[in-house]
């Protein structure tokens, strides 16, 4: 069969290789089994890319990062890299992608799967059942604003800059991502930041609200200080469904939701761009929400479920494959609920397994699904 969807498969760093390693053998499986088939071609991004051409993401990337269909990432950085200055940290290569791409809409889902209740620190019954997606905003904001950097004062003592600046239509544009998304869930969005005290959070608030009335009528609209939603998290989870933030407060947000689920090691996530009105093509770029974990890369241990339901998201978002997407996500669920367990959700009376081992169950798993 021809291929008909082409990816860029960036591992990067670390556990990247190795939890990307288990997708490469789903995707040779959808070649087989599925009505689909894929052009795969690999890159590198992080400190690998460093290594290898001393830059974190090289101009040859980001051109077969804008031509391929969908871009999934894996992981970048490491002690190996953190001599490097600050212009060239492997980080940042993908911190490029999403500029380049103009991937400015990162979906984060915080979902906590029955079969893992008891992997949360929290109590069974504050996160049974919660289902939250963050929407954070990923091309503007404090991470890009400028002024930045560190300067030397008249005194001799340093000063470090950063600027949060977000434009009208920066605002709008994620801003309607987490409607169109709230509306196809269960009708409610929280969008979070710091009116009282930041005259970018009072615009942010501002257009945020005007976006609501106008054209979501049908969309519970909640209006919440970042810092009380981190509280509420922890507390109670399941009165959120989208969640939207800025830049840093969407960052910081969903690692505390995802806190709730057990594991980084568990959570996907997408970065959208816009919809080209041409050709109805759209970039985008899926990545599991952990590091790299140096700790534990090359003893292949890490769990690979995030960059498997990494691809999922892929499935649905990019490629609108909705059936093949549930198909993968049941697939981990079932083996979650067959009681294997990599390290980082290890819990009493389970079966601990390696990185290929639980690719495999996967695999055995889809198996049975399309027998």
């Amino acid at each position: 069969m021809a291929a008909n969807k082409t990816l860029l498969m960036l591992p990067g760093d670390g556990i990247g290789p190795e939890v990307m390693r288990e997708v490469r053998r789903i995707i040779e499986w959808m070649d087989r089994r599925r009505s689909v088939t894929f052009r795969i071609e690999e890159g590198l991004v992080g400190g690998a890319a460093i290594d290898a051409e001393g830059t974190p993401c090289s101009d040859a990337t980001v051109a077969r990062a804008k031509a391929a269909d969908a871009v999934l990432f894996g992981s970048v950085g490491g002690p190996k890299w953190d001599s490097q200055p600050f212009e060239n940290r492997p980080e940042l290569g993908v911190l490029r992608l999403r500029k380049e791409l103009g991937l400015f809409a990162n979906l984060r889902p915080a979902l906590v799967l029955n079969p893992l209740v008891d992997a949360s620190s929290l109590k069974p019954d504050v996160v049974r059942g919660v289902d939250i997606m963050v929407v954070r905003e990923s091309t503007g904001g404090i991470y890009f604003g400028e002024p930045r950097g560190i300067e030397t004062m008249p005194d001799g003592k340093r000063r470090g800059v950063d600027t949060e600046v977000y434009t009208e239509d920066e605002i709008a544009r994620v801003a309607r991502v987490g409607f169109d998304l709230a509306r196809k869930r269960r009708g409610k969005m929280t969008s979070v930041e710091k009116a009282n005290v930041m005259q970018s959070g009072r615009l942010w608030r501002a257009v945020v609200g005007e976006i609501g009335r106008a054209e979501y009528p049908d969309v519970q609209l909640e209006h919440m200080y970042a810092d009380n939603c981190a509280m509420q998290l922890c507390s109670r989870p399941k009165q959120f469904d989208v969640i939207l933030g800025s830049n840093l407060f969407g960052d910081l947000l969903s690692d505390l939701a995802a806190a709730l689920t057990g594991s980084l090691g568990m959570l996907p996530s997408a970065t959208l761009g816009a919809v080209d009105a041409t050709s109805g093509k759209r970039h985008a770029l899926y990545e599991p929400v952990h590091g790299s974990a140096p700790d534990i890369a090359g003893k292949g241990i890490a769990n690979p479920c995030a960059q498997i339901l990494s691809f999922a998201m892929l499935l649905r978002w990019s490629f609108g494959m909705e059936e093949d997407a549930a198909l993968l996500e049941t697939a981990v669920e079932k083996v979650l609920g067959g009681g294997l367990r990599t390290a980082d959700i290890m819990q009493t009376g389970m079966a601990r397994v390696g990185t290929g081992v639980m690719g495999e169950a996967v695999m055995r798993e889809l198996e049975k699904l399309t027998a």
